[in-house]
């Protein structure tokens, strides 16, 4: 007998203290509040956290499931493309409280530090590791909920005038060098507030967190109340200073952003659905009680100013598409009212419904996908359709470059 080419997922749920005691257990019908905190929810075979397969005979992780047959469960061409992996990661995020100061890796700068810290024989899962594969991590995270984010450098004229509104006695130097040199001051400012002037960073602060709450109104009044915010969470942290570089992103439901390698972030709160070349390698300069290493952060940081990171939506044939240059992913969205829906043929896939039920039908087996649960169809399938009544997020490889 051959092996199943439909596959419904458990996903592996990790507790950050971040994370929220309601959306997740909401969005499945679980009770809540829960006990503790429930940040992410992976569909996907990152050997960290895998996935569950759910079957008659039991349930397997789906990293596993991938090992017993590379080429039937992914296809050749991704195979080919990428190894014997699943390249991408799909999660489910609830942020009640901001997540840390990071940056993700290229593929190059990946693969060079897993081989130090595996030459160095530090442990995958240590609290102190940074590079946990050896794989980049660009990611995109479709809002479900209103989400706000940190994402990239705004223009440092920009900053060095809301700095200079501000006028907060030792920040004076970080406007002088801004206005100055511009975008060739930003790798330098943020070395000098995390690691070479983190003293005099520090203490800015109180006097920061009292001019940034007296901004009301205008258009820095979200900005300044993020800094206020970040300032009673995390006193004494001097990442507070280099959110303020960053750009104020906010998302209504159904808004995205794509976070490639190198852009410094911090995701603030919302809920969202996150897809991701499958890795877990962030690099932390702060705001955060997990491990810090500004040196390697500042090694894989991006200092350009960029501009509002928002992917729109395309709509192409029966889905909505959330196109960017990633190859490692591809994720679509489908409202399914009633009509069948046949998907195409993109080989490996990850579906998750996240309203709704959805019954989906691969070469005549039929599984119904529940809110907050998960499918994999596998690269063997040769005909996939979707039907029912939910709100259904697909993530296939990206095209080829």
């Amino acid at each position: 007998m051959s092996p199943p080419s439909l596959r419904l997922l458990e996903p592996a749920v990790r507790g950050y203290a971040w994370g929220s005691r309601r959306f997740l257990a909401d969005l499945q019908g679980r009770p809540a509040p829960t006990p503790t905190p429930e940040a992410e929810a992976w569909f996907g075979a990152h050997p960290g956290a895998p996935a569950r397969t759910v079957a008659s005979s039991g349930a397997d992780r789906l990293d596993e499931v991938i090992d017993a047959d590379p080429a039937g469960e992914l296809g050749v061409a991704v195979l080919e493309r990428f190894g014997p992996r699943l390249p991408f990661l799909t999660k489910l995020l609830a942020a009640d409280a901001p997540l840390s100061l990071q940056a993700h890796p290229s593929a190059e700068q990946a693969r060079r530090g897993f081989e130090v810290e595996e030459a160095l024989g530090i442990a995958r899962d240590a609290p102190d590791r940074n590079y946990r594969d050896a794989w980049p991590k660009p990611e995109l995270l479709l809002a479900l909920t209103p989400f706000r984010a940190l994402c990239g450098f705004r223009e440092p004229i920009e900053t060095a005038d809301f700095l200079a509104a501000l006028d907060v006695r030792g920040l004076d130097v970080v406007v002088e060098r801004l206005a100055r040199d511009g975008p060739g001051a930003l790798a330098d400012v943020v070395a000098w507030a995390l690691r070479d002037g983190r003293d005099a960073a520090i203490a800015t602060l109180p006097e920061l967190r009292s001019a940034a709450a007296r901004v009301r109104e205008g258009a820095w009044a979200s900005t300044a109340r993020c800094v206020v915010d970040l300032a009673d969470r995390y006193p004494g942290d001097p990442g507070t200073v280099v959110a303020l570089l960053l750009r104020l992103v906010e998302l209504a439901p159904g808004q995205a952003i794509h976070v490639p390698d190198g852009v410094l972030h911090a995701y603030l709160g919302g809920a969202g659905l996150e897809v991701m070349a499958s890795s877990d390698n962030v690099l932390r300069g702060g705001l955060t009680a997990k491990h810090v290493d500004v040196d390697a952060l500042l090694e894989v940081v991006d200092p350009r100013p960029l501009p509002p990171p928002f992917v729109s939506g395309e709509r192409q044939g029966d889905e909505t598409v959330y196109a960017t240059p990633t190859p490692h992913f591809r994720l679509s969205e489908l409202t399914v009212e009633g009509q069948p829906v046949r998907l195409d043929d993109r080989g490996p896939q990850v579906l998750v419904a996240v309203g709704g039920a959805t019954e989906v039908t691969v070469d005549g087996a039929v599984a119904t996908i529940t809110s907050g649960r998960g499918a994999f169809v596998s690269a063997r399938a040769t005909e996939v359709t979707v039907s029912g009544h939910g709100r259904l997020l697909r993530t296939t490889t990206g095209d080829p470059v």
